[in-house]
């Protein structure tokens, strides 16, 4: 097995995930992953594929991830590590699929509109 290479999204947070035969090294922007994702639920989603289909000791992968905020990096490179577990091994694919990790999420968030304060809130109206 080479290095597998895809890409994760969510919002506006983009991911592209390197995954190589290893011992378990997650590096994110060349940092460690507990280092880039301080907090225990971001970890814990980045891992959630591995773990779900028991790869977590088996590949290193390598993540550059830009754009959006923290959470959504997350989301993203969740993402990008499930559709490589499913290049990995067509198997896994039954395991992430019924979890939803497969599943691109499209919520964007919505433009603000002109003669508006918000994208739905509107200025107040007195009548005087």
């Amino acid at each position: 097995m080479g290095v597998i290479h895809k890409i994760g999204r969510r919002k506006t947070a983009v991911a592209r995930v390197y995954v190589t035969e290893g011992t378990g090294k997650i590096t994110v922007n060349k940092k460690e992953l507990a280092t880039y994702f301080p907090t225990a639920t971001l970890q814990y989603k980045v891992m959630q594929p591995l773990s779900m289909t028991e790869n977590a000791e088996n590949f290193d992968v390598n993540v550059n991830v830009y754009g959006g905020g923290i959470t959504g990096q997350a989301e993203a490179v969740r993402m990008a590590i499930a559709r490589a577990m499913c290049e990995a091994n067509a198997e896994n694919r039954g395991i992430l699929k019924p979890e939803g990790l497969l599943t691109r999420d499209p919520r964007m968030v919505e433009r603000k509109k002109f003669g508006q304060k918000k994208a739905r809130k509107r200025f107040q109206f007195s009548k005087r």
